[in-house]
């Protein structure tokens, strides 16, 4: 009973490196752009749908008359607008989502090059001791 190990003895780390002060802090600043990272992923999700659902809707407006008053929503409330002021609107809001999709892209690119960055003198330091994959 007693023979039965967690770990297969190779994959023991009797001699485990000592965490510096150093090491610490690169191991809470990957964390801290791996939280970072899932919420901006968060995020983007949300943005791609809320496009998607601009884009449906340019279609849309695309189909009804040019006198033609539409609900079209801002924020929490819908508002009575003709259907080229709602267009010009629409076009408007298009263009500021594709604004945040890029930004935020850039923002998780960034923080992807810092975590790969970490990674690499985290495991060269600590090797299987350390586990920085979800």
């Amino acid at each position: 009973m007693n023979n039965m190990r967690m770990l297969a003895e190779e994959e023991e780390n009797d001699d485990a490196a000592e965490v510096t002060w150093e090491d610490q802090q690169h191991i809470n600043t990957f964390s801290k752009l791996n939280t970072r990272l899932r919420g901006i992923e968060e995020r983007l999700e949300s943005l791609k749908q809320e496009k998607e659902a601009l884009d449906d809707l340019a279609t849309e407006l695309e189909l009804t008359d040019e006198d033609q008053t539409v609900l079209y929503k801002i924020g929490e409330s819908f508002l009575h607008l003709r259907q080229p002021r709602a267009m010009k609107r629409l076009e408007k809001d298009q263009a500021e989502i594709t604004a945040q999709l890029s930004a935020l892209t850039a923002t998780a690119e960034d923080c992807e090059k810092g975590m790969k960055e970490l990674k690499v003198v985290l495991y060269a330091k600590f090797g299987r001791a350390i586990n920085l994959d979800e």
